[in-house]
């Protein structure tokens, strides 16, 4: 007979493993585009709500 729990088990560890593969590759992806040398011209643009009511 199948032993589901441990089936389970080690399903949720894998799953567990691969969160951890993308958090890290997330994080290394964040520092390195915090790291780079800004675009030249970039520049922010504040984009007004229309939709909102000026108090």
């Amino acid at each position: 007979m199948l032993d589901y729990r441990k089936m389970y088990f080690q399903l949720a560890a894998k799953v567990a493993d691969a969160m951890d593969i993308l958090l890290k590759a997330l994080q290394e992806g964040e520092a390195d585009f915090m790291d780079a040398e800004p675009f030249p011209g970039f520049k922010v643009v504040a984009i007004k709500d229309e939709n909102c009511d000026s108090e």
